[in-house]
């Protein structure tokens, strides 16, 4: 299927990321529920893109399956010429790395900031000193505008939703993955500080030519955040293309809805409206 505003490969780049055919089916024979269904997209190199649609669309299950937290059904997904699913995991997770929806859930609450950063060291082939790790965990705190003197030795209930959302990323920069996946990552944390993180993610991107993968339902957001938006509903890509074209000419139904569903200052609320 060709998908309206779809963009062609430029001639000479190769992708990061290949999804080919992918699907994922859950239940069994009599009550199956395809989750994803046999969708197909690149990244490229440096590329921000938004995966984007409402809440069962099939998104954060594609980037489960991106992250080799679930194995598809049906499908591959080829990471820099290779079958993710021929790599190690410790390999494949210096590469390509995740902000979780939910930040606190991602740290134990026994663990300081300094304990939870360190482990981050695991994955990479650094034979560094403790103190050169402390560095190095002072050094990813302040460019992500954290106060590492303040919050280095704290325990994640001691720290706002913000600050630990930025500690995921801060985190992800000790690695130094190729691709970073972002499951919702200003969802948890309060509106003042959502533009700021937004901001820094697409800055740290330029700045270490470092994918993003957005995972949203917010349509706003990924215009303002992505290169490119791929749009989901029902476990298939229904339509894909650059941020300006999706927005400003959608060509689906869903797409015209999800725009529909955005709200403007310049637009008073009318009751009597029904979506499409």
């Amino acid at each position: 299927m060709v998908l309206a505003n779809a963009v062609t490969q430029p001639e000479g780049v190769r992708l990061l990321l290949e999804v080919e055919n992918l699907t994922k089916i859950f239940g069994s024979a009599r009550n199956e529920v395809v989750a994803v269904d046999n969708i197909s997209f690149g990244i490229y190199p440096g590329e921000v893109m938004s995966l984007l649609g409402e809440s069962g669309s099939g998104k954060s299950t594609t980037a489960r399956m991106i992250l080799r937290l679930s194995k598809p059904t049906k499908g591959r997904i080829i990471f820099k010429g290779q079958d993710i699913s021929t790599l190690k995991d410790i390999d494949y997770w210096r590469q390509v790395q995740m902000i979780f929806q939910d930040p606190f859930s991602s740290f134990n609450s026994f663990y300081s900031v300094h304990s939870f950063l360190g482990k981050a060291f695991r994955l990479t082939n650094n034979h560094l000193s403790e103190s050169e790790r402390t560095a190095r965990m002072e050094q990813s705190m302040e460019s992500v505008g954290l106060n590492a003197a303040e919050l280095l030795f704290k325990r994640p209930h001691e720290l706002s939703g913000g600050q630990r959302q930025r500690l995921m990323i801060a985190r992800a920069l000790l690695i130094g993955p190729d691709l970073l996946v972002a499951d919702e990552p200003t969802s948890m944390i309060d509106a003042s500080s959502r533009v700021g993180i937004l901001n820094m993610l697409m800055d740290l991107s330029r700045k270490h030519k470092m994918s993003i993968l957005f995972i949203t339902h917010d349509i706003g957001l990924a215009y303002y955040t992505s290169d490119r938006l791929l749009i989901m509903n029902e476990g298939k890509i229904v339509e894909e293309g650059t941020a300006e074209a999706v927005v400003d000419a959608p060509a689906q139904p869903y797409t015209k809805r999800l725009l529909a569903d955005v709200p403007t200052l310049r637009k008073a609320w009318d009751e009597e409206q029904e979506l499409a």
